[in-house]
């Protein structure tokens, strides 16, 4: 069994509108999918409910071999805003999780430091959210999704309000920190180009449903040079038509 498994999978506002029809999907431990679709196909009701934060009205979907029933800590969230709270600093922020369930040791302490050195903020540590700009506390985001260590991480649309060159920056950092990690990675975009560099697998979703899924074959570390190859460019107009965008 794969370490997320999501089987024939329904979901309905109010029993009525159908917005997830029948989706089958599976992740290997360790692996990094994204979700693809174009505003309203169903891919943030998907996480969601891959994630517990939504139960489905039929079909099962199960990690780590356990029905997913609510949100578990074995699992991390990143959403499209970072959420953070304003007047507590940045390793305060990055610990907020631990600090929730049980009183902070040095070790946590150790661990946030080690985390937000990884993401390029071991400078900023007592910094507020107020004195970063919008990819620093992306990264902040990030390193307290990791924090307790996630076996899972849920990204729904994490870069989407940033510049292009913050937005690779910060894809090239989550690589990293999941890669060091083992983190296994279900990540939600409308970027192609986002989705093709990050992805071992992606997925297009249209009306509810799973409409196209492929491997991208890319080595491994991701490198910038990568995004000019034949290769990635000829990937990601074959995406770009499956969406149903108009031809070059």
């Amino acid at each position: 069994m794969s370490f997320l498994t999501i089987k024939d999978v329904t979901y309905s506002y109010q029993g009525i509108n159908l917005v997830i029809d029948r989706v089958n999907w599976s992740i290997e431990k360790g692996e990094f999918h994204c979700l693809l679709g174009k505003s309203g196909c169903g891919k943030t009701t998907l996480l969601k409910l891959a994630a517990g934060l939504l139960q489905s009205n039929g079909g099962s979907i199960q990690l780590n071999g356990k029905e997913v029933m609510k949100p578990s800590t074995e699992c991390g969230f990143v959403f499209q805003s970072p959420t953070l709270l304003e007047w507590k600093t940045v390793i305060e922020n990055v610990l907020l999780p631990i600090s929730l369930l049980r009183k902070i040791t040095e070790e946590d302490r150790k661990n946030a430091t080690n985390l937000l050195d990884l993401v390029g903020l071991a400078s900023y540590i007592n910094q507020y959210p107020m004195q970063l700009s919008g990819g620093q506390q992306s990264r902040v985001a990030i390193a307290r999704a990791l924090i307790q260590k996630p076996s899972m991480l849920f990204l729904d649309e994490p870069f989407a309000a940033l510049d292009a060159i913050t937005r690779e920056e910060l894809q090239d950092d989550l690589l990293k920190v999941c890669k060091l990690h083992n983190t296994t990675v279900l990540f939600i975009t409308h970027d192609i180009s986002e989705a093709v560099y990050l992805s071992d697998r992606l997925a297009v979703m249209a009306e509810g449903k799973i409409a196209y899924e492929s491997a991208v074959d890319l080595p491994r570390p991701r490198i910038m040079k990568m995004r000019y190859e034949p290769y990635f460019n000829e990937f990601c107009l074959n995406i770009r038509h499956i969406m149903g965008r108009e031809q070059l």
